[in-house]
């Protein structure tokens, strides 16, 4: 017998609610009785009371990273998604070309942010450039290995009736990529935020992340939590508009897999 839509939706969210809501009780308890001072680490209800004290001066703050964040993203996926058809197009390119991007990784991108603030400034441009820096791995990886992981059997038959190259992969290939672009989105959205407040830390007015460094230097630890609770906020919400985006344009993905689940 097949579980109820709410024994299912249980099963998948109850277990970390629960632990969430353990944790952040026994923070609030230990810590009250303790007694430690709010500077060195505030409970969760003097964070929450700062961060509703604060929010007229959290909004814009927050507003200027997630704009950060819309347009690193969207330059990833475009750099990602036109990397990984490029590769995919030519045998020889994807040799020469996918040790120097699994590589790339191995410098610190914080290490680069000085050399973009030194090269663009201080205005919105290097801080877009290191989001896109943080997002644009896992999206042209996962592409380009979706990109060959399309049906040898239903390639062959395309090809057996005489379909081109082009139709080829605009109707095998291109479809057979997107769970695995969809995943490299999901990695490439939690990224993104983290990207963009580091991109803040290195120079800029506003944003989160100088919210965090502008509360840590007067002590003001509620706030720093306050804005760490944000940014992870925006991360999960990134994330979770994703995964709408990804049910509803690949409805027969979805469908295979609760198929395979519970049959």
């Amino acid at each position: 017998m097949k579980p109820s839509g709410a024994q299912r939706r249980w099963r998948s969210y109850g277990p970390p609610v629960a632990l969430i809501l353990g944790l952040l009780i026994a923070w609030e308890v230990i810590v009250t009785w303790q007694a430690v001072p709010r500077w060195i680490l505030p409970t969760p209800s003097q964070i929450g009371l700062a961060a509703w004290q604060n929010s007229n001066l959290l909004l814009p703050h927050v507003a200027q990273t997630m704009k950060q964040v819309m347009l690193g993203l969207g330059l990833a996926i475009v750099a990602g998604v036109g990397l990984a058809a490029i590769l995919d197009m030519s045998s020889w390119l994807r040799r020469a070309l996918y040790p120097l991007l699994v590589a790339s990784q191995t410098i610190p991108i914080l290490a680069l942010a000085p050399l973009l603030i030194i090269w663009f400034g201080f205005g919105l441009t290097p801080k877009v450039f290191i989001v896109t820096l943080f997002c644009f791995f896992p999206i042209a990886i996962n592409t380009a290995d979706g990109l060959t992981a399309a049906d040898p059997e239903l390639l062959a038959l395309l090809r057996a009736m005489g379909a081109t190259r082009q139709q080829i992969w605009r109707k095998v290939r291109l479809p057979a990529s997107l769970p695995y672009f969809f995943s490299g989105l999901r990695i490439a959205a939690t990224y993104s935020v983290v990207g963009a407040i580091i991109g803040e830390w290195v120079g800029a007015s506003q944003g989160l992340g100088i919210f965090m460094l502008r509360s840590a230097n007067a002590f003001k630890t509620d706030q720093v939590f306050a804005a760490i609770v944000i940014s992870s906020l925006l991360s999960l919400a990134l994330f979770g508009l994703v995964f709408i985006a990804e049910r509803l344009l690949l409805p027969w993905y979805h469908s295979n897999q609760r198929e395979s689940q519970w049959g």
